[in-house]
């Protein structure tokens, strides 16, 4: 039987949530972990029709790209649009998570499906990101808390290095203390210096992991007072990164572009910002509104920004820096995306029945 809660492992194993960016709200977002899920929705935006298909389709989780409750509210009651469809979804057992930024920027994510589409080659991330803080933890132990100290580290988060787990260093040296009155000494006596053969143990954990990592050490550590050294270390370029940027096969027209995008994705109009006739061959990618991705495109040397929609005065910043524009619209963009998912936890999920949103539509349309 599958669960919110499994569901939820399995949407952080294709979407990490801490690839979102800072100001998103991702995660599970509504519902109970233990609920038992048999039917399963992804759509872009929990709308009244959305949510209205949810509830009277029996769907037990919702897994929508835009989150809800993304600002902080005081109070949830039928008054507002929002306080109903937010209500309905709670009274007919419906849980809701929404990757979101996670989702556009991970391995397999909308990013890499729109770049796949357009048949880019060399792809990697438009704006790198830092990796995570961490720092290196050092422990002073004797022989026999070796073991045991090094394992309760390990288990607290510390000695991950890439898909490497339980990596340390170890050097075998000599320690001296000299113990006060008020003091209880595991070996040696208080009141001299004493001599003990002691390992240097260290390992490199997350910055977030330290005091965990700290404490498992003092419980496992048979030394009335082990020293225990924490050096943070300086983060490098991670490969992972926000956007994509690659290449076309061969230069194109920026018209035939264009094109290819509405084929590809399906899309109503596609607008365009600079010359048709002018030939791009490296592409920049962001899903939805990436006009905040301007100067990585210039930076990356790409030729065009394939992104869903940019304010005006973007597209004016974008042909001042000789950077043309492909606009196919937010929904176009990223609806891709949460059909793409569906077919991916079908997959994951053979028991369980899986589909995007029938009912929802591009809310624009043009005359």
């Amino acid at each position: 039987m599958l669960t919110v809660a499994a569901a939820v492992e399995t949407l952080e194993r294709l979407a990490p949530p801490a690839l979102a960016a800072d100001w998103d709200n991702v995660g599970l977002l509504l519902g109970a972990g233990a609920a038992e899920v048999r039917r399963v929705m992804t759509c872009l935006t929990v709308t009244p029709d959305s949510a209205a298909e949810a509830v009277a389709e029996g769907v037990q989780l919702v897994v929508t790209h835009h989150p809800i409750l993304f600002r902080a509210v005081k109070r949830l009651t039928d008054a507002t649009a929002e306080g109903r469809m937010l209500l309905s979804l709670a009274r007919g057992g419906v849980a809701v998570y929404s990757p979101h930024t996670a989702f556009d920027d991970a391995p397999n994510g909308i990013n890499d499906l729109l770049a796949r589409r357009l048949g880019l080659t060399e792809i990697g991330p438009l704006r790198r990101r830092e990796d995570a803080r961490s720092c290196k933890v050092v422990v002073f132990t004797p022989d026999k808390d070796l073991d045991r100290v090094s394992g309760a580290m390990f288990a607290a988060g510390a000695g991950r290095i890439g898909q490497y787990s339980e990596c340390s260093y170890r050097l075998h040296g000599m320690g001296t203390f000299f113990g006060s009155d008020a003091t209880n000494p595991t070996v040696g006596q208080k009141g001299r210096r004493e001599e003990v053969a002691e390992w240097r143990l260290e390992a490199v954990c997350p910055e977030r992991s330290v005091d965990a990592v700290v404490e498992a050490i003092r419980r496992a550590h048979s030394y009335e007072e082990p020293a225990v050294d924490v050096y943070p270390l300086r983060p490098g370029a991670s490969p992972q990164g926000v956007g994509r940027v690659g290449a076309l096969p061969e230069a194109r027209p920026l018209h035939v572009l264009a094109g290819m995008t509405k084929a590809a994705l399906r899309a109503g109009p596609v607008q365009m910002v600079g010359d048709a006739e002018r030939p791009v061959r490296r592409v920049a990618v962001a899903c939805g509104a990436g006009g905040e991705f301007l100067a990585d495109a210039v930076r990356a040397g790409a030729d065009v920004l394939l992104t869903g929609e940019a304010r005006f005065h973007d597209q004016l910043a974008a042909l001042a820096q000789g950077l043309a524009l492909v606009l196919p619209g937010h929904y176009a963009t990223e609806r891709c995306g949460v059909e793409d998912l569906a077919d991916r936890l079908k997959a994951e999920w053979p028991d369980v029945e899986v589909w995007a949103s029938r009912r929802e539509r591009d809310p624009s349309a043009w005359v």
